[in-house]
């Protein structure tokens, strides 16, 4: 077990494969794979009855705020988190743990939990009566900068998601949101972005935009 805490700017673009291919030609010279270049991501986001986090994050206050359970392939260890956003800065709160590990917490008592991060996800969970909502999977590939590591850039793809068997052992499958190749790509810095990448998204006409994955389904869905 282990407990993490970060924050980063995450800026997030949608590109169709002619253009996601041209903007990986322009910054190939900038970048390289990073340590886990390809991966199948699935998440477990947690909600509540009312659909209360996810409401109140298309709301887009200046803070929200998320739980989920993360794992990359086969779910053998899990990443638990907080993950909140104030003023466009990410902040997250996570601890790995094993799949095992993660059953016993969702039965422990937050007064019998002894790690901090762990108490404060349970407390969370608890006041706003949450649990595992809905399945988000998709597979990417990353990036980072080459004279500076801490630039992530990352590709997802084949996003797709479930509402019934909510376990991540129970594997990856989903409906897609997608009908044709989209790129959901995301940029991650502590600082501003280098000059070389503004150019090269001014130039591609790349601009930002607002996507929220569990957003996105959820209204695509019509529950909203």
């Amino acid at each position: 077990m282990y407990d993490k805490l970060f924050k980063r700017v995450e800026t997030k673009y949608v590109l169709n494969k002619k253009e996601q291919e041209e903007f990986m030609r322009r910054i190939q010279s900038y970048v390289q794979e990073d340590k886990y270049f390809k991966s199948t991501i699935g998440n477990l986001y947690f909600d509540n009855n009312n659909n209360d986090l996810i409401i109140n994050s298309l709301e887009k206050p200046i803070f929200r705020e998320k739980v989920r359970l993360r794992t990359y392939g086969v779910p053998n260890e899990v990443f638990l988190e907080i993950k909140n956003k104030y003023d466009g800065v990410v902040r997250k709160r996570r601890i790995k743990l094993s799949l095992d590990d993660y059953y016993r917490f969702l039965e422990t008592p937050s007064n019998k939990i002894d790690n901090q991060i762990l108490k404060e996800i349970k407390y969370y969970i608890d006041y706003y009566k949450l649990y595992p909502k809905i399945y988000i999977g998709y597979d990417r590939v990353s990036y980072q900068g080459i004279s500076d590591n801490t630039l992530r850039i990352t590709f997802d793809s084949n996003l797709r998601s479930r509402r019934n068997n909510l376990k991540l052992e129970c594997g990856s499958e989903g409906e897609k949101y997608f009908s044709d190749d989209y790129y959901i790509m995301e940029i991650k810095t502590k600082d501003a972005l280098p000059i070389w990448l503004v150019n090269i998204l001014s130039d591609l006409k790349i601009y930002p935009q607002s996507f929220s994955k569990y957003g996105s389904i959820y209204k695509k869905e019509g529950e909203i």
